[in-house]
């Protein structure tokens, strides 16, 4: 089994389970919201992820510091679902199971996760000029943006929206015509 389908085996039942419950309490969004607010901590502290997927920390440690970090701000659902995941000890997928809960929401919302990486940062807008431009690409409902900036792009931007890719940068013009030269020379 490769371990991208293993991970997938902890992943989606956690993440569908939870989404189904979200949706019979009617927490779909305030969770959707807390699993935004988890994900941004995860990413922004290697402490707190390394901490929460060494096996040697004991649950109770492992619950105690999520009680402490998460209880006040997030919905009591989502405080016992990650309860849950630490008695599991699946908690090592939280950030995945999070991600898959992510899209699962925008899925049922109609909006497409468009990744843009821009040679700088873009202008409110130049984010409002692309989301119309993803909504007319996919018919979604909404877009929702993920930016990175990357200044080796020289200019433009590169959109992945699933499984499509526009390459708009000046970097991708560039390869694009020394690939063009190099067969018209051959």
């Amino acid at each position: 089994m490769k371990s991208s389908s293993f991970n997938q085996a902890f992943v989606e039942p956690y993440a569908e389970a939870l989404m189904s419950l979200a949706k019979e309490q009617g927490l779909v969004e305030a969770l959707g919201n807390d699993m935004q607010l988890i994900i941004g901590s995860l990413q922004s502290s290697e402490e707190l992820r390394h901490f929460l997927s060494v096996p040697l920390v004991k649950k109770s440690g492992k619950k105690s510091a999520i009680e402490s970090l998460f209880g006040s701000q997030v919905n009591p659902v989502t405080l016992n679902f990650l309860k849950l995941v630490v008695d599991r000890g699946r908690i090592a997928f939280l950030e995945p199971i999070c991600s898959r809960f992510q899209d699962l929401l925008r899925e049922m919302n109609q909006i497409s996760l468009a990744e843009v990486t821009s040679a700088v940062p873009l202008t409110d807008e130049q984010q409002e000029t692309l989301r119309r431009k993803v909504i007319d690409m996919t018919n979604a409902h909404g877009v929702e943006l993920s930016i990175n900036v990357n200044p080796d792009l020289i200019g433009g931007v590169i959109i992945k929206v699933g499984s499509q890719v526009v390459d708009a940068s000046i970097r991708g013009q560039l390869r694009r015509l020394t690939s063009n030269l190099s067969v018209s020379n051959i």
